[in-house]
């Protein structure tokens, strides 16, 4: 399984049967498989995105945004309770060309991506088991697909 440095973005292979045994990248030694969210930006996005083969949950969100701070907490639990998923924040002003690249309107707004594509995007904020029954839908629907 390809996972890619949230610190300095090199693609660490890791072998399935250790992902559970806390991998940490060979190059700067950072944790590959966090239990909270990782910030992204406009230069580390597209790398972690197409280089991580796992399924990535992405929130787009803003410091000035009543619903995505409300939402952050809910975020980081889920993160948390689901390690088979990747969860990664990007702040949209501070990150504006992922953010116009990806069409975010309204915020907060969730994509999930698998295979380094755009498979479910949700927008609204959700309650951390809300946003778990909605990744393992959508990911359920991947499958069958």
């Amino acid at each position: 399984m390809n996972l890619v440095c949230p610190q300095c973005g090199t693609t660490n292979r890791v072998p399935d049967a250790r992902l559970h045994d806390q991998p940490v990248c060979g190059r700067c030694g950072a944790e590959l498989m966090p239990g909270q969210p990782v910030a992204l930006t406009d230069a580390s996005f597209p790398g972690y995105i197409a280089g991580t083969e796992m399924p990535v949950l992405v929130d787009f969100w803003a410091d000035w945004c009543g619903p995505c701070k409300m939402m952050a907490p809910h975020f980081a639990t889920a993160a948390a309770q689901m390690p088979e998923v990747r969860f990664a924040k990007v702040d949209t002003d501070a990150n504006p060309k992922v953010s116009v690249g990806h069409r975010i309107r309204s915020i907060p707004t969730m994509i999930l991506f698998h295979g380094g594509k755009e498979v479910a995007r949700q927008s609204g904020a959700m309650s951390a088991g809300d946003l778990q029954r909605w990744v393992r839908s959508q990911l359920a629907s991947v499958a069958r697909a």
